[in-house]
């Protein structure tokens, strides 16, 4: 080729045809680099299907583990949150690959499932650019469906769990470790898109341009799914960090002993003894700075400042000791009050109770075991060596029905007769059923000015009588009857005047009666009825006044 001179047309020839051998070549290079993405490729989706799976057993684990260890819970609760970040990018990224891939492809629907290997135009690099940057290298295209776009999903995700972990930071009850903190907060801030500042063809590019510009279809895809595996490993980092800081807050036991925990160790003769034997755990670390036993107060208290009788520590445990008084069920609570290795407490609440007997013998009265009805009538069941809380308590007949508990119940009663009270403690009988008569109330008698029977009376205290009332003298019970009628008679000015009184009160008519009584009369207070407790109305005796 003559320097600076015209070309013959044999070099023109010799030079087109070094032209297309050099394109000729470069396309060769290019398919096979092709099939090298799609080789890197399926290796990054079989790897972001391995961590999901992963990531699924782990999230399994961790919720299982809160029922032995409390203190997980919100651990956990704060990696579903940062989860839900974590796939709701993904799937933006994925939706975000399928619309590159329809276009490139001209599929009308589809993309997010077509394999890379099964694409036709794999090389095309005009429409992932044109839909991802846009024109312009240096100024890439912003909206949706744009590398942009997926840059500030991913700040947004970064900025969520860097305020989850902050967040976390702030509470005790989800603090993590610093070293932890500071390792999993730059493992975040590793995946925020920073461009490298690096120039090509005068240039300077931008993350957007660096990842999508120019670069054909797998490519593209392919650096779409390592970013995808990028956030599920992230969340494998979330579930381990937390899971594990979790798991420290766990209490270490290290001291392990037989314990026989019974639920009566006072037994009638013919019972089974029952008792739970097993391993009990406790740590020889734990001294009185690191938990205290108070009884008396609950949790909100303890937390409060409020500590009660405190319990002493020994070997790990509160050892209780507390002198008798009284008999019966005695109970008593408390809380545990436990340091975390944050330096935060925990509060355990607890109740237990405790028979005291008598020292030598019961004595029990039974007289008068009846029950009347319409009215509140008290009993109190108990059984040798047997928790007043454990009894069942059944009655029958007469209509008779119980409220109540621990032994102590209130019984009211439909009909007369006897009524039978079957007492039993855990399914076995405590003796045979008890007889008990059930009565009616005795009948009231009629009372007017305070006066009962046949009295005296001035005139003067005829005006201060306002009605008929209806007395239940010498009965134990709160009965109380109203008076719903009663007849008035006297003898006025030699004619017998009557009236009935509906209620208990003195009407105009009667008032008159009374007022026109004079001195040797008599005033007769008749046919009183009144309405008992237990609903029925009865004739009860009336009230003879003679005016002197």
């Amino acid at each position: 080729m003559a320097g600076g001179g015209k070309e013959t047309p044999r070099q023109k020839m010799i030079g087109m045809m070094y032209l297309v051998l050099t394109a000729l070549l470069a396309m060769n290079v290019s398919k096979q680099v092709l099939k090298g993405y799609i080789t890197v490729n399926e290796s990054i989706v079989k790897s972001r299907k391995n961590l999901e799976e992963n990531n699924k057993r782990v999230t399994e684990s961790f919720q299982q583990a809160i029922a032995g260890n409390p203190g997980a819970a919100p651990y956990y609760e704060k990696s579903v949150e940062a989860g839900k970040l974590v796939k709701s990018t993904i799937e933006y990224i994925d939706k975000l690959k399928g619309k590159v891939i329809e276009e490139t492809e001209k599929l009308e629907k589809g993309g997010d499932t077509l394999q890379l290997k099964y694409a036709q135009k794999i090389d095309a690099y005009d429409e992932p650019t044109h839909l991802l940057i846009g024109p312009e290298a240096n100024a890439p295209a912003k909206g949706e469906n744009t590398a942009n776009e997926l840059r500030g999903k991913i700040d947004g995700l970064v900025t969520g769990i860097l305020g989850i972990m902050d967040k976390m930071q702030a509470d005790p009850k989800t603090k993590l470790y610093p070293a932890d903190y500071e390792s999993l907060k730059k493992k975040v801030m590793s995946l925020k898109p920073v461009a490298s500042g690096e120039e090509e063809d005068g240039i300077k590019m931008d993350w957007e341009a660096e990842n999508f510009y120019h670069l054909p279809l797998g490519a593209v895809v392919c650096n779409l799914n390592k970013i995808a595996a990028d956030l599920k490993n992230l969340e494998a980092e979330l579930l381990g960090v937390f899971s594990s800081a979790s798991g420290k807050l766990a209490i270490k036991f290290d001291q392990l002993s037989a314990k026989v925990i019974a639920p009566s160790s006072y037994i009638q003769a013919g019972q089974q003894y029952t008792a739970d034997i097993f391993i009990a755990a406790s740590s020889t670390k734990i001294s009185k700075e690191d938990m205290k036993v108070y009884l008396n107060v609950d949790s909100a208290q303890a937390a409060a400042g409020q500590t009660g009788e405190e319990v002493p520590i020994e070997g790990g445990m509160g050892r209780m000791l507390k002198p008798t008084s009284g008999q019966g069920e005695q109970i008593y609570k408390g809380v545990i009050k436990y340091k975390n290795p944050d330096g935060s407490f925990k509060y355990y609440p607890f109740t237990q109770s405790y028979m005291v007997a008598a020292p030598a013998v019961a004595v029990q009265l039974v007289k008068m075991n009846v029950m009347y009805i319409g009215v509140d009538n008290p009993i109190q069941v108990s059984a040798a060596g047997v928790s007043p809380t454990d009894l069942q308590v059944n009655i029958s007949g007469c209509g008779a029905t119980k409220t109540g508990s621990g032994g102590k119940f209130v019984v009211r009663a439909t009909s007369p007769g006897t009524c039978m009270v079957s007492v039993s403690a855990k399914g076995k009988a405590q003796g045979p059923p008890i007889p008990i008569r059930v009565k009616k109330i005795p009948d009231p008698v009629a009372k007017v000015g305070g006066k009962t029977g046949n009295v005296d009376v001035k005139k003067i205290e005829l005006g201060q009588i306002g009605g008929v009332g209806a007395e239940l003298a010498g009965f134990d019970f709160d009965a109380k009857f109203s008076v719903v009628s009663f007849e008035l008679s006297a003898v006025v000015k030699g004619a017998l005047k009557s009236v009935v009184c509906s209620g208990n009160n003195v009407n105009s008519e009667a008032r008159t009666i009374l007022n026109s009584a004079g001195v040797g009369s008599k005033i007769f207070f008749e046919n009183v009825k009144a309405k008992g407790p237990d609903g029925s109305v009865r004739n009860i005796p009336g009230v003879t006044l003679k005016v002197k």
